[in-house]
């Protein structure tokens, strides 16, 4: 990308892992909660990176950035995570330039998340995107490629129906609620932590079994009071989490915590308890399972549970990819201009040092010089030149590295412009 007048740095990367080839236990590995994102901003404010990106959800953690190999990102990413490089290797991707590009179109536009068309990835780009720019981590060349993500994302959503329909992982914590457990709205339901894939569960349980049994716990009180007062539901201390785990026929957990806040220990009843873990890192342990009361079911079955609707969404696919496309191209445009920016730059400046030894030449020979008029002639003539060498360049049909070469030539313009 040096080309292109970005970065300092020689390539943009997109490295990363995801439910495509990392089950739940490895991306809880290479999770990144709040502390963990910042204390990797900070590193890579250290290390000189110039411009970085860090997302982490349920189901991938990425980053995008500059480097001048893609292992200053990876080294970034297990140093703050409990992810090993061998880990990385074993199951990640990266992608350079222009696929790094392309995969975040992809990404930002819900055509590579784990259910089709869920779009919630966009949303944390554009929080990761603006606490980036806070530690002074967002250049330019970023932050126009996020917002040309977010341009494409928000008329896929509008222009096509590939998000239509009920389906996402919490619609299909419902779904298999519905399947598994018999008048669900008599049951005692516990929402274990506030995150967003649990509030949305607890909204589509609300909203479809009318049932009046359910609480809410989280760490932070007010949190949940904010949620359950949404709903009208009861909120109960953290300290009362044993007592309401034993009391419920369904758990829902989904804390966010680095390591498991439920196991066996905790379970105290002999009544048949669902348990369903929609949290990365896994906030469940596994050894639930030796309880033959217990049923757990985490985050990765939910999503693979299809229906109609995720099917019917696959016919809106190019349609999604057209849209990318379009907006892409107008990115790579505003990309190219920045190759040949510097040069009509220079190109300007070497125009308006010739102006301004005729100016004071046509001084010194007529007592009657007007200057003003004379200024404003050899402005708009030195802008009419570079408007017209700016469209040449942006000209499909020529070789844009070539007339660059033959400007720079012609007009003497300094080898130090290039980099401007």
């Amino acid at each position: 990308m040096q080309k292109y007048n970005i970065s300092k740095s020689s390539s943009f990367y997109a490295i990363g892992l995801s439910y495509k080839k990392a089950d739940a236990d490895i991306r809880g590995h290479f999770s990144l909660d709040e502390d963990s994102k910042l204390s990797l901003l900070k590193q890579a404010k250290e290390n000189g990176i110039e411009s970085l990106v860090v997302t982490s959800t349920c189901n991938r953690t990425e980053i995008y950035g500059f480097a001048q190999h893609p292992f200053q990102l990876i080294k970034l990413l297990c140093d703050n995570t409990r992810g090993t490089v061998e880990e990385f290797q074993n199951v990640a991707y990266v992608y350079k330039n222009k696929e790094a590009i392309s995969h975040m179109f992809r990404v930002g536009s819900g055509l590579d998340s784990q259910i089709l068309g869920d779009f919630e990835i966009i949303s944390q780009l554009k929080i990761s995107a603006k606490l980036s720019r806070k530690h002074g981590l967002l250049n330019h060349f970023t932050e126009r490629l996020v917002n040309a993500v977010i341009q494409a994302s928000k008329r896929i959503k509008t222009e096509t129906a590939i998000s239509s329909g009920a389906t996402s992982v919490s619609f299909a914590s419902v779904q298999y609620i519905f399947k598994n457990v018999e008048n669900v709205s008599e049951k005692n339901i516990l929402l274990f932590g506030t995150g967003k894939i649990g509030r949305n569960t607890c909204e589509n349980l609300v909203k479809h079994t009318k049932n009046e049994h359910i609480t809410l716990i989280n760490r932070t009180k007010d949190k949940a009071e904010q949620v359950a007062g949404k709903f009208n539901l009861l909120v109960k201390d953290y300290a009362n989490l044993q007592e309401e785990v034993s009391s419920s026929d369904i758990l829902i957990v989904a804390t966010g915590a680095q390591r498991p806040t439920i196991d066996k220990h905790i379970i105290q009843t002999k009544k048949p308890l669902l348990i369903l873990d929609l949290s990365i890192p896994k906030n469940v342990n596994e050894n639930v399972q030796e309880l033959d009361n217990v049923s757990l079911v985490h985050l990765d079955h939910l999503s693979q549970i299809t229906d109609e609707t995720l099917e019917a969404r696959k016919a809106h696919i190019p349609s999604a990819e057209a849209i990318i496309e379009e907006v892409k191209a107008e990115f790579n445009g505003w990309l190219e201009t920045r190759k040949f920016a510097p040069t009509i730059k220079a190109l300007k400046h070497k125009l308006s040092d010739f102006a301004s030894a005729e100016l004071n030449t046509q001084r010194k020979k007529n007592a009657d010089f007007n200057e003003a008029q004379a200024e404003l002639i050899s402005n708009n003539i030195i802008q009419k030149i570079t408007n017209h060498f700016a469209h040449h360049l942006k000209d499909d049909d020529v070789s844009t590295d070539e007339s660059l070469e033959l400007i720079k030539k012609v007009f003497q313009l300094e080898p130090s412009t290039k980099n401007v």
